[in-house]
């Protein structure tokens, strides 16, 4: 018997609540430019300080997960597509952004759920 969506959910919500180390090579803001039909990622540099919270590298202070800081992307990526956009930041960019599995995981993950939106015309939000 195949699991319903609900089961699916609590799945992975569970799996959301898991310890993951933050990439010192940076993060990423992703959202729709529904204009333009592209699904765009924002790279954004940080440093990870002694108590693993991922912190501005200008100014040493900790870079909120709800936003409110106004820092300027390193480059901004564009894709039509989850496998565009992947491609981009995973093969094709130089230096490399992304330094753990894991991080690579959740952005292919992100890229998806953005194109559904994107097609749909359902809001995109990024987990």
């Amino acid at each position: 018997m195949a699991p319903n969506r609900e089961e699916l959910a609590v799945l992975d919500d569970k799996l959301s609540q898991r310890f993951i180390e933050l990439d010192p090579l940076g993060y990423f803001i992703i959202y729709l430019d529904r204009e333009a039909g592209e699904i765009c990622a924002e790279h954004y540099t940080n440093e990870i300080n002694e108590k693993g919270l991922a912190v501005d590298p200008e100014t040493g202070e900790p870079i909120p997960c709800s936003g409110g800081v106004q820092r300027k992307p390193t480059v901004i990526y564009r894709g039509r597509t989850a496998k565009e956009l992947g491609i981009a930041i995973t093969e094709k960019a130089d230096p490399k952004l992304l330094s753990y599995l894991d991080h690579a995981l959740y952005l292919g993950r992100e890229f998806v759920k953005a194109e559904i939106a994107l097609l749909s015309g359902e809001e995109y939000v990024q987990d």
